[in-house]
């Protein structure tokens, strides 16, 4: 939840913050590794590649290409992970150095100055809030880093274990998780994505590649005979408009970018 990071730190004293969820093992030099890179590199933020995204089997690599979800990159020297503009992301398949720079990563620890991450006001995405699941937090949060110019830094060989191995779910709260999924999708896209871009072409090839995502989504269920999915799908995308359109939403400050970054 956006609301247990965005906080003002007030009793925090230190230069550098490092932010662990409580379900990760990992060596004892892993903070002084995370530190050293960050400098080696000239970085404002490092997170470890916490889950394995490039171990993925290439079946379910095609499906999640087709879905617009994710999407595997090969040959890429340079980026980790990126966003796509229909709120996806796409991640290096074949890492071979140890680090990467990135565009959003995952949340469960990173390591960046206070000043680094106060900057970004984070507590203006307690909209996110709203939703069962504030599913995407850590993208919204990594990505609004990049836009406001920091460099972000994807950690790959380094020795961390998720220990968190639940994977049996309720159907009630995989239906909550699609709800959240698709509303959160529908409002990144148009605050990150479509209103950040100055250009008509941009805005265009935006518009095109949510709708796809979108029309696929639904299709899907809809050859499924999954109408009772397809219609919550359907929902959340409507209440994310509906929220696009309200005087809330359009109380919060756009996205500028270089807005707060620090020296």
């Amino acid at each position: 939840m956006v609301s247990q990071r965005a906080l003002s730190y007030d009793e925090v004293d230190s230069e550098y913050i490092l932010f662990l969820d409580d379900d990760l093992c990992f060596p004892s030099n892993t903070v002084e590794r995370m530190f050293a890179l960050l400098h080696e590199n000239n970085a404002d933020v490092i997170s470890p590649d916490i889950y394995p995204n490039a171990k993925r089997p290439f079946f379910h690599e095609m499906l999640m290409t087709l879905s617009g979800r994710m999407r595997a990159r090969r040959n890429d020297s340079y980026w980790g992970y990126k966003v796509m503009r229909n709120s996806g992301y796409s991640y290096n398949k074949y890492p071979s150095k140890e680090v990467y720079w990135s565009q959003t990563n995952a949340g469960a620890c990173f390591l960046c100055s206070k000043k680094v991450f106060l900057s970004i006001q984070f507590s203006e995405e307690l909209w996110m809030d709203s939703q069962k699941y504030a599913l995407g937090d850590d993208q919204v949060m990594f990505y609004k880093m990049y836009l406001y110019g920091y460099r972000i830094l994807t950690w790959y060989r380094h020795g961390f274990v998720h220990l968190d191995g639940g994977n049996n779910m309720e159907e009630s709260k995989k239906k909550k998780l699609i709800y959240s999924d698709f509303f959160f999708k529908t409002v990144f896209w148009h605050r990150y994505i479509y209103m950040p871009d100055k250009s008509l072409s941009g805005k265009m090839l935006s518009v095109f590649c949510i709708l796809y995502t979108f029309i696929f989504a639904l299709s899907v269920s809809f050859l499924k005979f999954d109408f009772e999915i397809m219609k919550l799908k359907y929902k959340a995308i409507n209440s994310a408009v509906f929220f696009i359109r309200s005087n809330e939403y359009k109380s919060i400050p756009l996205i500028t970018k270089d807005k707060y970054k620090v020296s």
